[in-house]
């Protein structure tokens, strides 16, 4: 049975004087366990259809189930809880709270959770193991460099043992060395059973996928999956 279901799905903004349409009858299953990257020229629609599958935008029209069950029908409070305790985000600009510590920062992902302090503090502790960043727990994001604040968003994605991880260009402001590290934490997840979902302009990630979705004027043009 997929995780991900997306049966005709179109979204289109209306916020402005002319309603711009994003997707346009987008319809995939995505399998528990898979690595799917999305690619495109910008303006495809790529990043609308991954915030539609993390349920930070609701689809204008079509029907979309996350494990068997009817996203476009849950209440926000809901959803709020199943983005917290089943879908982890990774972003470009890393989204980190300046304030606060690597240790902070990450059991930000455990906010829906009910651990007791013990039980969220080896959670904490296990995810910046798991991503090479348990000796900067005390740090701020500004003692970090851009792949250690990748890395720490990435523990804080994963901290709350997600089913699937959403990425948008991970590694889109990191050089070359810290963008193929970046991409190997991520990998490493997914050979681990974490579903994995990513949108890139780099064709050399996508090629590492295990499925890629090429997207054009918010349709799929094209899916295809790697010959293993």
């Amino acid at each position: 049975m997929p995780l991900i279901s997306l049966s005709d799905i179109h979204h289109t903004y209306s916020g402005t004087a002319q309603a711009v349409p994003a997707l346009r009858g987008v319809s995939i299953d995505i399998d528990p366990g898979e690595f799917v990257a999305i690619i495109g020229p910008s303006g495809s629609g790529k990043s609308t259809l991954l915030n539609i599958i993390g349920t930070l935008e609701k689809p204008s029209q079509g029907r979309y189930l996350f494990d068997n069950r009817d996203v476009t029908t849950i209440p926000e409070r809901d959803l709020a809880r199943l983005r917290a305790t089943r879908i982890g985000f990774v972003f470009q600009n890393f989204n980190l709270i300046d304030h606060l510590t690597v240790y902070q920062n990450i059991e930000l992902g455990l906010r829906y959770r009910r651990d007791h302090l013990r039980g969220r503090r080896e959670l904490v502790m296990e995810a910046m193991d798991r991503v090479g960043m348990g000796h900067r727990a005390d740090h701020l994001p500004r003692q970090l460099s851009g792949g250690q604040q990748q890395r720490c968003a990435i523990a804080r994605a994963i901290v709350g043992q997600p089913a699937i991880v959403l990425a948008d260009e991970p590694t889109g402001n990191l050089d070359s060395r810290n963008a193929a590290q970046t991409l190997g934490i991520l990998k490493e997840l997914n050979d681990k059973g974490t579903t994995l979902i990513i949108v890139t302009h780099a064709l050399s990630q996508a090629d590492q996928a295990s499925r890629t979705i090429e997207m054009h004027d918010g349709r799929i043009h094209l899916s295809s999956r790697r010959l293993s």
